[in-house]
């Protein structure tokens, strides 16, 4: 019922990406949605080996012969490193995050990786198809991690009003309902990272999913909005040590130093107080940890309730 363009770009059953979120989307979880029909997504942004992310793809290699992509975050400086290993490894998609991948899409294009953009903004969008993106993700200012300033209904029209390619809606999202009002917006699909990183096969410390479990609607908030450079994470001691120096001015090196290791800290060791648990505003609608193709199965039938209950109050 909801098979997209999206679905034959990306050789997938449901029009669904997990987000790559560094720390926590490793292979095993990628595996997971990759096996429930959507596409997994494997991190690097916080890979500073590149034979460490050549591990991680073998492993989803062996694990799965369904199509998995990379995420490269383009300010991480093995960028460039990065873009080669998949290319020699044959990873059929990649995502990228945190500017502008045009001086790689050219050969990823040739090599025939799907090249799938993050953009928070329609000039990026814009930029991005002409350079030879196949897709973008528009992730609006509600999604977890770094974020950009618009909300998700806002931005996502209006980048399916101004490119050709397909749309796929970030931010917000995390289930049936989520699904298809991105639909309506006119997306081909969804990406989504907090409902997944609250999965079973999600490898984060317990102690981040327990935070997950106890969060309320109010309980994310952003911080590094001086520093140009805002993520978006649940309010505990280190985030509100964060907006302390904000609110002083601080320098760049006193930020630098409270954040180094602050989302290992949380995804890995489970210091929730002092580390970054980075997670979208959706994180309260998240009751319970569930398998990843249970999660999207729910997705998918209540995506199919509620447009049955729209055709019906149409007369449909």
């Amino acid at each position: 019922m909801f098979k997209t363009e999206l679905c034959d770009l990306l050789g997938v059953e449901y029009p669904i990406i997990q987000g790559g979120m560094a720390w926590v989307s490793d292979a095993y979880l990628a595996v997971a949605v990759s096996e429930a029909g959507a596409l997994g997504v494997i991190a690097a942004g916080h890979i500073q080996d590149p034979e460490d992310l050549r591990r991680e793809i073998r492993t989803a290699k062996e694990l799965t012969s369904r199509p998995f992509g990379v995420n490269i975050m383009l300010m991480n400086p093995l960028a460039s490193q990065f873009v080669e290993l998949v290319l020699e490894e044959g990873v059929p998609v990649v995502t990228t995050g945190a500017g502008n991948p045009g001086k790689f899409i050219s050969c990823l294009r040739e090599a025939g990786v799907k090249v799938v953009p993050v953009v928070a903004s329609v000039a990026l969008a814009k930029r991005v198809e002409r350079e030879g993106a196949h897709a973008v993700v528009v992730e609006g200012t509600e999604a977890g991690g770094h974020i950009g300033e618009l909300t998700t209904m806002a931005l996502v029209p209006q980048v399916v009003d101004a490119v050709s390619i397909p749309v796929v809606a970030a931010g917000g999202i995390a289930d049936g309902r989520g699904f298809l009002a991105a639909l309506a917006l006119g997306a081909h699909g969804v990406q989504m990272g907090t409902r997944f990183a609250a999965s079973t096969e999600c490898r984060v410390h317990e102690n981040w999913k327990r935070a997950y479990l106890r969060a309320r609607d109010r309980d994310t908030v952003v911080t590094g909005r001086s520093t140009g450079h805002p993520v978006r994470v649940i309010r505990n001691r280190l985030a509100r040590e964060f907006l302390k120096l904000e609110q002083r001015d601080a320098s760049m090196e006193e930020f630098d130093m409270l954040g180094v290791g602050a989302l290992r800290r949380a995804a890995l060791e489970g210091d929730v107080e002092m580390g970054s648990v980075m997670a979208g505003q959706i994180v309260g609608l998240i009751k319970e940890i569930k398998p990843v193709k249970e999660i999207i199965g729910e997705i998918m039938a209540q995506a199919r309730r509620e447009l049955e209950m729209l055709q019906s109050l149409m007369g449909g």
